[in-house]
């Protein structure tokens, strides 16, 4: 092997408005430290190691890395892709081939269980590879850490998105209802209640995967929200389930037979506005007469879902997300070049050490701490299963940044 050896960096799964953030902290720091030889970025992430498809990045700008830092979505490419065996030894020859002794790979948790495998297998083989994981997830689900790199950005989409609906709801009151991102964790969907500001301002109803979901108590919640206010804004996630924790019980299974699913089993979600079909038409087709009769006005309903647009909007970046995604990769290289007792291998995390002034630290973990499983939104920021109440608002504040405050007469 090369004297230094090299280092490789690849990005798997959805990207995030800073996951290049993280790309360039982990650039920066591996110069900083001029321990390795030549930094390749792997295109499409574990694919493009085993088809040697790299690109140096020792030699490029700062100007252009500072660029490509504030540009969405993931500038190596990603991928999907999940390493049985077989395709994990196609990645130690590649590795052997172009004298790579580090890896970090920047994704969620099926990239975290990625990072594992590999690291296992290298152990295993005798092949001197140390992995280090940065974690990125708008879903911010990865165990360990406080918050993820990714969700405070797409956090800051959804409060914007929801307060400017509210104020279209206002102006042509109806029934609005968003489809929000979140398979199996509330957390983006929660960042919705950022959005009010005054008593009566939307979402009046936030539905998240950790409670069970009712259409009957979904009808009755919409009622009541309407017979009181003229109108309702609603955020959904995309991952209710009528009973909570159970994957087949997904509301968007009772509308949608079969489906795309991803190399890691996970149904495809977001490629289709069916859930906000299905309930804005449960809305019409059960609520239309009674509230025209109650309220004199036929009922208006309308459902977006937002799918796509949260994961890499650009300019709606919150500041601390920006700061902590380039944090998260330069740490990396830290733990990794250190080698923390232990901790040849593993995934950085971060901990809130105080709320005001609102400062974290990071901290080493072992792989298996974050592979594979999800966090759960804390069921106790939900309200009566229809909520997110102020307690959530404190802990996603910091993340998000300050929003805009409109002007109402």
């Amino acid at each position: 092997m090369a004297d230094k050896g090299n280092a490789v960096i690849g990005q798997s799964g959805g990207p995030t408005a800073v996951i290049n953030q993280s790309l360039v902290g982990v650039i920066e720091e591996l110069k900083k430290q001029g321990k390795v030889d030549r930094i390749l970025g792997a295109r499409h992430g574990v694919r493009g190691i085993i088809q040697s498809d790299f690109i140096t990045l020792n030699d490029v700008p700062t100007d252009l890395l500072e660029r490509i830092a504030l540009t969405p979505s993931s500038a190596l490419g990603s991928t999907r892709d999940k390493p049985d065996e077989a395709y994990c030894q196609k990645i130690f020859e590649s590795f052997k081939k172009h004298a790579v002794e580090y890896f970090f790979y920047i994704g969620g948790n099926d990239s975290a269980d990625t990072a594992r495998i590999i690291s296992e297998m290298a152990v295993k083989s005798g092949y001197p590879l140390r992995v280090y994981h940065v974690p990125k997830t708008i879903d911010n689900d990865l165990r360990t850490t406080d918050h993820c790199p990714g969700y405070g950005s797409a956090g800051r989409f959804v409060a914007l998105a929801l307060m400017g609906d509210d104020l279209d709801n206002r102006s042509l009151k109806g029934v609005k209802i968003d489809v929000i991102m979140g398979r199996d964790a509330g957390w983006l969907t929660a960042a919705s209640a950022l959005a009010r500001h005054d008593e009566g301002d939307g979402p009046h109803l936030i539905y998240v995967p950790e409670v069970d979901f009712s259409d009957d108590k979904f009808l009755a919640d919409i009622d009541r929200v309407y017979s009181k206010l003229g109108r309702c804004v609603v955020a959904v996630s995309e991952g209710i389930r009528y009973k909570a924790g159970d994957r087949h019980s997904l509301v968007t299974e009772k509308v949608v037979s079969g489906g795309e699913v991803d190399a890691h089993g996970n149904k495809q979600l977001s490629g289709t506005g069916a859930l906000g079909d299905f309930l804005s038409d449960l809305v019409k087709s059960k609520l239309g007469a009674p509230l025209q009769e109650k309220t004199g006005s036929k009922l208006r309903v309308r459902a977006d879902t937002f799918g796509y647009l949260q994961r890499s909007f650009p300019t709606i970046v919150s500041p601390s997300d920006a700061h902590e995604a380039r944090l998260c990769g330069r740490k990396a290289v830290e733990y990794a070049l250190a080698a923390p007792e232990g901790l040849a291998s593993g995934s950085v995390a971060m901990k809130r050490i105080s709320e005001t002034p609102y400062k974290i630290e990071t901290f080493p973990t072992a792989l298996a701490n974050v592979a594979r499983q999800t966090k759960s939104l804390d069921s106790a920021f939900v309200i009566n299963g229809c909520d997110i109440g102020a307690g959530f608002v404190k802990y996603a504040k910091p993340l998000v940044g300050e929003l805009f405050r409109p002007g109402k007469l």
